[in-house]
């Protein structure tokens, strides 16, 4: 456990900050399985109208930092493509 002041102080804000990231992650992965789940029912046209939630909500991930923005740019070219091929 932190000993210094300095040390404690930054062991609360990783846990705010985890807690912040997690919120985005989990928004992200239910989105994803949300889609997934529509391509595999074949309605591509409920995976349509999801999309723009999850592209928004991805690139607001790869401004704020918590997934870079190459993985991003992958996640949605799949998954369009997916899309696509329904």
């Amino acid at each position: 456990m932190p000993i210094t002041k300095s040390a404690k102080k930054a062991l609360r804000q990783s846990f705010r900050k985890k807690a912040k990231n997690l919120i985005y992650k989990n928004k992200i992965r239910n989105l994803v399985k949300e889609v997934r789940g529509f391509i595999l029912q074949n309605k591509p046209s409920e995976a349509k109208k999801t999309l723009p939630r999850l592209y928004k909500i991805l690139d607001k991930a790869a401004k704020v930092g918590i997934i870079k923005k190459n993985t991003v740019a992958r996640k949605k070219s799949r998954i369009a493509k997916a899309i696509n091929r329904c």
